[in-house]
């Protein structure tokens, strides 16, 4: 439920790196790292939080990484946040945020009358990014919400959780019920004639927006797995690879895999893939690095199960709309303005951060 245009650097990242005192001889957080050759992102983040889960390292470092975080060139230097998601240790999570909305709030003006509220829907149980119990929604909904105040906005919208993400893109978007799904992967659509059916119709029947996250799919195997040692995706070819029904596939049909190349499997939750992979039912377990290290923690398997160091995917997510829709690119227009503002400003981060830290202190 989860093309791009020119990325805009973090002034608070850059700010980041002046001010830390000095720079890191070794993977720890709360600071800055020089990449060494032979260093991944897998093992910066074992070396700097004990877990392969390298998301937050790219959050902080996205523009730096962004064109091919797959290979880090010795003398890259990286932010590694603290374990809070602080970029610096005297760092106020929210800061930025109470900036802008203090900001905003002076120089706010009403509403047009004749302009109808832009009428959002989501969906719940997909959290940190979309749920009612969290904080304004969610981390993407509050990104959305944040965009219709930012740049140039000052438009009044509504925000519907529907919990049949099919239906968004079957029924509501194209009959106008809704305007803007909260939030879709973008398959690569310049590769068109390599994407199944799915992934096609996403990129012919919808408009994107410019992306709120990215989110880093690596690949799980048991140690003893032939496709462990896996350097490139053709290795992966004649393997199993389960990931959950309704994530996308788009990363991986561009590479070449799709059947009979490989076999699919999709059971409706994540921890199935991760006791299927355990059970040997499945060759390979491909979701966002989060999922899969959360599951492997519940089921008590860390030391059981591999992550290749070399193979990753990175899908960006956004806000959707129809292209039937005769004010959809109205509306991609208006809140690609206020994305392009939080990157600027670094409120988008600070959104981000805020929000998993909510999530990390729920899950504890």
């Amino acid at each position: 439920m989860r093309t791009a245009s020119h990325l805009h650097r973090l002034p608070i990242l850059a700010a980041a790196m002046i001010s830390l005192p000095f720079i890191a001889s070794a993977q720890e957080a709360c600071t800055t790292y020089t990449v060494k050759d032979g260093d991944t992102l897998g093992s910066i983040a074992q070396a700097a939080y004990g877990t392969f889960d390298y998301q937050m390292i790219f959050n902080a470092n996205r523009d730096a990484l962004a064109a091919n975080p797959n290979s880090l060139p010795a003398g890259l230097q990286l932010i590694l946040p603290c374990e809070d998601g602080r970029l610096t240790p005297d760092q106020e999570l929210s800061s930025i945020i109470e900036a802008e909305t203090q900001k905003q709030e002076a120089s706010a003006k009403k509403s047009n009358i004749y302009e109808p509220p832009l009428k959002f829907v989501t969906s719940n149980n997909w959290k940190p990014f979309t749920d009612e119990s969290l904080t304004g929604g969610g981390i993407f909904v509050r990104m959305a919400a944040t965009a219709m105040q930012r740049g140039g906005n000052d438009r009044d919208y509504t925000v519907a959780y529907v919990d049949d993400w099919m239906s968004h893109i079957d029924t509501l978007l194209p009959s106008g019920a809704f305007d803007v799904s909260i939030a879709w992967e973008a398959p690569d659509c310049s590769k068109l004639d390599m994407l199944g059916e799915f992934s096609a119709r996403m990129c012919t029947d919808f408009d994107f927006s410019l992306p709120i996250y990215e989110a880093a799919y690596t690949f799980n195997t048991l140690p003893d797995s032939k496709y462990a040692n896996a350097r490139s995706f053709a290795e992966y070819a004649g393997a199993k690879i389960c990931r959950p029904e309704a994530w996308p596939l788009g990363d991986l049909e561009v590479q070449g895999l799709t059947p009979p190349v490989v076999e699919y499997v999709a059971p409706k939750n994540p921890i199935d893939c991760a006791n299927m992979l355990l059970k040997g039912e499945v060759d390979i377990y491909s979701i966002e690095t989060e999922t899969s290290v959360a599951n492997f923690k519940e089921l008590g398997v860390t030391d059981k199960v591999v992550t290749n160091p070399a193979l990753t995917t990175f899908i960006s997510y956004h806000f959707l709309t129809s292209k039937s829709n005769p004010r959809g690119r109205v509306y991609i227009a208006m809140l690609n303005r206020g994305i392009t503002e939080m990157r600027e400003s670094g409120e988008w981060y600070d959104i981000l951060a805020t929000g998993l830290a909510e999530y990390n202190k729920l899950s504890q």
